[in-house]
């Protein structure tokens, strides 16, 4: 007992208070289920995991640290309704306490369904589900890799039916296909297969099938992982989802270059069937064997009808010889008649020759001819001489004469200049006169061929060449004068 206060309650400090709060709850709840939906969710850069779980009447804080966030099935997300596995503890600095999650589950399948829903809508907003990033599988692989689970059947599914229609080499990334760390398994195997080299001790394949059997909701809930999604549409190499049964359907099947609604359908998807391929290729054959010999009936067909139309050797010669003696013929014929032309030619041009008595004569006619056209030129010649030396003795005379004549010549031109100069405008323009023309340089005769308001120019007697002076007719009398 307190004798200073009569009571006999213990008293505590702050911190022993919190740590017996603390070990209470804990104690009361070491083990608790918490059903509610997360809001305020936030990731620690530690990797440590905050978010209140609330109800519509009540909110608590939870906390996952990284260890356990690192295992947890449901990674938490804003709205998504769960129910989380934990113990009640106690944050003595702020007198809060908490629930320390190790496990997360979602709260019944519509819950789960509508994350999925919302998690597949934002990856196609995103374009990871569009058509054009798709790709074509190849016809027929070389290599097929697998990530699926060794240990279940789906991987004996698959091999049992690559043999049936056409065996392959197979890759095999063995990986789970649910619980903690699928998803990451899942996302690994398709970036390890895409990172190998075709020509490596491990071949690249040519065709991914990624799938596991069927299941519930959870069950497939790894391949519903937005880790598994990107994997799949970052993959170089054409990918097949193979997930559950045909009314299964998950993310990764949108992301994946093709779906596939069963694993066993998938290896039909990837490989054609070996007895059908080799059929086809039989009848291929047989069609292409029919037509060659087709082609080479025809071909036979057109050479007996060019051999039948072909004439025989011997009567060919004989037409050739009957050709040649045709045309020896016409060159007998025709040399005769050449013969005949060239000596009508000759007997023409012989009746055309001239004896050599008339040859001289006519020589003769022509030197006399050229005799007096000589004798002409000379005497034409003498009487030019003779008028040059008459011209010669007169030259004096002639002086005189010609002076006299370009004095009155320049006496002429001199009163013709005078008169010129005295009917010039010029002599004009100096008695006071002007000559008026308008804007065409046209001279204006008359008063009524102006206008008021009409543009005119003014030669004066002191006007520079070419530069007359500016005017306007302001108006006109009644008569026409300006």
């Amino acid at each position: 007992m307190d004798l200073r206060t009569g009571s006999n309650l213990p008293e505590y400090s702050v911190s022993q208070l919190a740590e017996e709060i603390k070990g209470t709850l804990e104690e009361a709840f070491s083990r608790a289920r918490v059903r509610g939906e997360i809001s305020s969710f936030f990731r620690s850069g530690a990797g440590h995991l905050y978010w209140t779980l609330k109800d519509d009447r009540s909110g608590l804080k939870c906390a996952c640290f990284r260890s356990a966030a690192q295992r947890l099935a449901v990674r938490p997300e804003d709205g998504l309704e769960v129910v989380v596995t934990g113990r009640v503890s106690t944050y003595g600095q702020r007198s809060e306490y908490q629930l320390i999650v190790d496990a997360v589950e979602v709260a019944g399948e519509g819950a789960l369904l509508k994350m999925i829903n919302d998690r597949r809508e934002r990856l196609a907003a995103e374009g990871l589900f569009d058509e054009q990033r798709k790709r074509p599988i190849p016809y027929l692989p070389s290599v097929i890799g697998v990530v699926t689970s060794e240990q279940g059947a789906v991987i004996h599914d698959i091999l049992h039916r690559l043999r049936e229609r056409f065996p392959r080499e197979v890759v095999l990334w063995p990986a789970l296909v649910q619980g903690e760390g699928a998803a990451e398994q899942i996302a690994a195997g398709i970036a390890f297969l895409n990172e190998l080299e075709p020509d490596g001790p491990v071949p690249r394949p040519d065709v991914l099938i990624v799938g596991r059997g069927g299941g519930s909701v959870e069950d497939l809930m790894a391949f519903n992982e937005e880790v598994v999604a990107r994997a799949i549409a970052a993959s170089r190499i054409p990918v097949i989802s193979a997930v559950g049964h045909e009314t299964d359907t998950t993310i990764a099947d949108f992301a994946a270059d093709l779906r596939a609604p069963t694993p066993t359908a998938a290896a039909e998807m990837a490989v054609p069937v070996r007895s059908e391929l080799r059929a086809g290729l039989m009848t291929t054959a047989a069609r292409l064997a029919a037509g060659l010999q087709r082609a080479a009936e025809t071909r036979l067909a057109r050479l007996e009808t060019v051999r039948q139309r072909l004439a025989r050797p011997s009567t060919r010669i004989e037409r050739l010889t009957q050709r040649v003696d045709l045309a020896w013929n016409r060159v007998v014929s025709d040399g005769a008649q050449r013969v005949a032309q060239v000596r009508a030619a000759l007997a023409h041009a012989s009746g055309r020759l001239r004896t050599p008595v008339d040859q001289v004569s006519a020589m003769r006619r022509r030197t006399g001819a050229a005799l007096s056209a000589a004798d002409r030129g000379i005497g034409a010649r003498y009487d030019q001489a003779a008028l040059r030396l008459r011209l010669s003795a007169d030259r004096p005379r002639l002086g005189d004469l010609t002076e006299q004549r370009l004095e009155q010549a320049r006496r002429r031109w001199t009163a013709q200049a005078r008169l010129l100069e005295a009917s010039s405008h010029k002599r004009i323009l100096e008695r006071g006169f002007a000559i008026v023309q308008t804007g065409e340089d046209t001279l204006v005769r008359r008063a009524r061929d102006l206008a008021a308001g009409q543009a005119v120019t003014l030669l004066f007697q002191d006007s520079p060449p070419g530069q007359p002076t500016p005017a306007r007719i302001l108006d006109t009398a009644p008569d026409g004068q300006p």
